[in-house]
């Protein structure tokens, strides 16, 4: 059986419940969904829906890399969005976090996440047996 290890950074926000900020385990690097919490005042960010966005991704992209990788290596990405309606919005400043071969992804639509966050995104990287946090 392949080992596990959690991987933990003060980049991105500590968890607000039982679960880890991502879970390495065989080469494959799951992490869990992230929501527009600002890691430095562990605070939902105020503002714009752009704003929130942004502040997700780069959460991801801080745990991506607190485990030796960059978001090249995410293979999977699981968007939810509490209105379906900011579907281009989003699309718009995610394509700027992942230009070139995009992972692959679903966008569904809920009617609530926590802390009534407008949208909380979850990834899948496979960092391979070499790269380590």
């Amino acid at each position: 059986m392949a080992s596990k290890q959690v991987v933990r950074t003060d980049k991105a926000p500590a968890p607000v419940g039982p679960y880890s900020q991502a879970i390495l385990a065989g080469g494959w690097l799951f992490i869990s969904g992230q929501i527009p919490i600002d890691p430095s005042t562990g605070e939902m960010v105020e503002g714009s829906f752009e704003e929130k966005v942004r502040r997700v991704l780069e959460n991801i992209k801080a745990i991506v890399e607190a485990a030796g990788g960059s978001l090249d290596d995410i293979v999977k990405v699981t968007v939810y969005l509490r209105d379906i309606s900011r579907f281009a919005e989003f699309n718009k400043i995610y394509s700027e976090y992942f230009r070139e071969n995009p992972p692959a992804r679903v966008v569904v639509e809920v009617s609530n996440l926590p802390k009534n966050a407008e949208l909380e995104v979850e990834a899948i990287a496979y960092l391979g047996d070499g790269k380590r946090g």
